[in-house]
């Protein structure tokens, strides 16, 4: 299946962002791809403004994520994004959602927030409390990771040993020093480590880094993004992947029972 990468920098102004999000969605049908993916927090983005992921936190059936609907109509697509929901009595939700001409397919709120760094998301954000989901599109199953998610290991293994074929990280990755290595270094690793596609796409912009990158079951990256935007295509290959694992059986290989999610209170 041919798939998607869409990079760019997210503006403060909403309608802004879904008019990007709308062009990308239409070039990526033109070019026939079965899956778009794209960056993390997509509704609004402000460095200098602290509070606006709050402040435009949108319900799954708002005028976002509906424009986003609209605009699949008619076509053979599904996308996965980030958006910030409203949290009940405050704050907000972190959800990667899946998309396609029908609706919301599928939401998974962060597991793990971006307390790190001298970086807090938890002043924005509630985490989540249940393991991602894996989603079927065409003949991939996908299961979500979100950003800072893609550093702990447990989240892709859960999702491999469940069946997923391909891991989508939208992330909004910051820069600093060998930041860009920490996030080649643990895409790659959590595909090579799994036997499984990676697609991470990056949000770009004058705070983080872009660099998205779509990661075969080998380790190799067969398509690769710079610091600004950019629309990749590159094809997901299930035999690609099956052929991987007859070499390099790890899966069968491991010692360890699946990993579980620990209760919050523990």
């Amino acid at each position: 299946m041919k798939i998607a990468l869409g990079q760019f920098a997210v503006a403060p102004e909403w309608r802004v962002n879904l008019d990007q999000c709308v062009s990308l969605i239409e070039r990526a049908a033109a070019e026939g791809a079965g899956l778009l993916i794209l960056p993390e927090s997509i509704i609004a983005a402000d460095m200098h403004d602290p509070g606006i992921t709050v402040r435009t936190a949108q319900m799954l059936d708002g005028p976002f994520v509906s424009g986003l609907v609209n605009a699949l109509a008619g076509k053979a697509l599904s996308v996965i994004c980030c958006i910030a929901t409203p949290a009940v009595p405050a704050l907000t939700h972190n959800c990667q959602i899946v998309l396609d001409a029908t609706g919301v397919v599928a939401c998974y709120r962060k597991l793990h927030l971006y307390d790190a760094f001298n970086m807090k998301e938890s002043n924005d954000y509630v985490p989540g409390t249940e393991l991602p989901p894996i989603v079927q599109v065409g003949d991939i199953r996908v299961g979500l990771m979100t950003c800072y998610d893609v550093r702990f290991p447990e989240v892709a293994r859960s999702l491999v040993v469940r069946g997923a074929d391909l891991l989508s990280v939208p992330a909004a990755w910051v820069r600093g020093p060998g930041k860009e290595w920490h996030w080649e270094v643990m895409v790659t690793a959590r595909a090579l480590e799994n036997t499984c596609y990676v697609a991470a796409v990056g949000e770009c912009g004058p705070r983080n880094i872009g660099c998205s990158m779509l990661v075969d079951p080998m380790g190799v990256a067969v398509a690769r993004a710079g610091s600004g935007p950019d629309l990749l295509f590159a094809n997901v290959d299930k035999e690609r992947m099956r052929a991987t694992r007859e070499v390099l059986p790890v899966l069968a290989n491991r010692r360890f029972k699946d990993p579980e999610l620990r209760a919050p209170q523990e």
